[in-house]
């Protein structure tokens, strides 16, 4: 597979304190990598830089070979990485489906910006909404207002809204957070089910190492900004660097391989 992101010698301070120091990774078209580490291990300042939120101190990030370093996030979501986020930014006076027409209406509105997007105009944005909401499996709750949704049902449509753009890479931060034990594997089920559809490079952060092994090609592991091991799934989780500082002593069941 050929690379579609590079970050090379990436760093970021906050005055005296570290967040990210000396990032080197490439990232593959069309794979599924997950970010493990502690809180403040460097995993959202690495996604923050990468989306354009936060400029780094050193270092460069390519995009499909073009330099999208200083580049802001409006910028960076026009070319094509998207993210969502642990707290679902989502309107909770509308409807499932509203929602993503006001999404989908802020796409119509940029259509020059959005290459992928130049086909879309008014008269199928609400064809496109439908389509959205059934392919994340959420077509029943299309005129129930975002307010009352469960956890898991709010999560889905946040990533739904993060997709209308067509991305190429797409960010998902902690995606199965508060959502119950028996329902995790459902929801990460529906979500992978339909970004992989889309032949869309995933990168999400999550601490629960069942759903890691589960879903992912390969796991990025964080500690104090370093990224401290990089590779398959059961190398990283017995690395003894990620045992001693990310892991612990916590089992992994090993759930049956699902990322293609």
């Amino acid at each position: 597979m050929t690379a579609i992101l590079h970050a090379q010698g990436l760093n970021k301070r906050f005055g005296a304190v570290i967040a990210a120091s000396d990032i080197d990774v490439s990232i593959e078209d069309g794979s599924i990598v997950g970010l493990i580490g502690g809180n403040g291990a460097g995993k959202t300042t690495f996604i923050n830089m990468v989306t354009g939120y936060l400029k780094p101190s050193s270092g460069t990030i390519r995009y499909c070979g073009r330099d999208i370093t200083r580049l802001g996030p409006r910028q960076i979501t026009q070319l094509g990485i998207c993210r969502s986020f642990q707290i679902p930014q989502l309107f909770d006076s509308l409807t499932s489906r509203e929602n993503l027409l006001v999404a989908l209406g802020i796409v119509v509105l940029e259509a020059k910006n959005f290459a992928s997007s130049a086909s879309l105009r008014t008269e199928n944005i609400e064809a496109v909404a439908d389509e959205t909401l059934a392919r994340f499996n959420l077509t029943k709750y299309r005129n129930t207002r975002v307010g009352v949704l469960p956890e898991g049902v709010r999560k889905l449509l946040d990533i739904a809204m993060a997709m209308v753009v067509k991305p190429r890479i797409v960010f998902l931060d902690e995606p199965t957070s508060g959502v119950s034990a028996d329902q995790k594997f459902v929801i990460m089920d529906m979500v992978m089910e339909a970004l992989r559809a889309q032949s869309v490079t995933i990168l999400f952060v999550e601490h629960d190492m069942d759903i890691v092994s589960r879903y992912t090609h390969r796991i990025l592991a964080f500690y104090e900004g370093r990224i401290i091991a990089d590779g398959r799934p059961e190398a990283v989780l017995n690395d003894n660097s990620v045992r001693k500082y990310v892991v612990g002593d916590q089992p992994v069941q090993g759930a049956a391989h699902v990322a293609n």
